[in-house]
């Protein structure tokens, strides 16, 4: 047994004993292991030094043809948008046209509550109708240009529609007392105006 109570606290009044065996078995214990964890992190620290330098090349080498890839698919995007909106645009613009000619067929027909005569009043919205069948014609070279995308375009010329056909089952209605018939609206806008879907 060792005496440590001078070594470790003079003042100690306490001896403390510990065996010689284990003093030796501590030492001999901790050197190989503080050499062992030493040699380890010697012996990979030039593999993780070779390893991030060749992910660093790697990705050095594969940034520009990613770069590129990436900004191609948004140029084409960015055609894209631009082809879609230049479209958008000109059907509004027909649309409007379109609503404009209605505007005047509805004034006209208003005068029918008046009492007006009812044959002078249907010529003035008749001679509307030949406007409309050429718009609608202009409307459907318009549309081919975006085929198979019917539905996603629709919405801007949908409502105008809707009135022109109220306003043409009217003047029929005022004209014959019937209703009007889907070949007889064909004969009125043209038959491009029912291969559309939805009428």
């Amino acid at each position: 047994y060792f005496n440590l109570s001078r070594s470790l606290n003079p003042n100690s009044k306490i001896p403390i004993f510990f065996p010689l065996h284990a003093f030796l078995t501590l030492s001999t214990f901790q050197s190989p292991t503080f050499r062992f964890a030493s040699g380890s992190f010697r012996t990979l620290s030039p593999s993780l030094s070779l390893c991030s330098s060749s992910m660093a090349g790697g990705g050095e080498a594969q940034a520009p043809t990613s770069s590129l890839s990436l900004e191609k698919q948004f140029e084409d995007f960015r055609v894209q948008l631009q082809e879609s909106g230049s479209l958008r645009e000109r059907i509004r613009a027909m649309a409007m046209e379109i609503e404009s000619t209605t505007r005047l067929m509805y004034a006209s027909l208003l005068l029918v509550h008046q009492s007006r005569p009812t044959p002078e009043l249907l010529e003035k919205a008749k001679a509307q109708i030949g406007v409309l069948k050429e718009l609608y014609n202009r409307l459907s070279e318009v549309l081919r240009e975006c085929d198979g995308q019917y539905y996603r375009y629709h919405g801007d010329w949908r409502s105008e529609t809707q009135t022109v056909v109220s306003l043409l089952a009217f003047m029929h209605w005022l004209e014959t007392g019937s209703l009007l018939m889907h070949s007889e609206a064909e004969e009125k806008l043209g038959e491009q105006f029912w291969v559309w879907p939805g009428y």
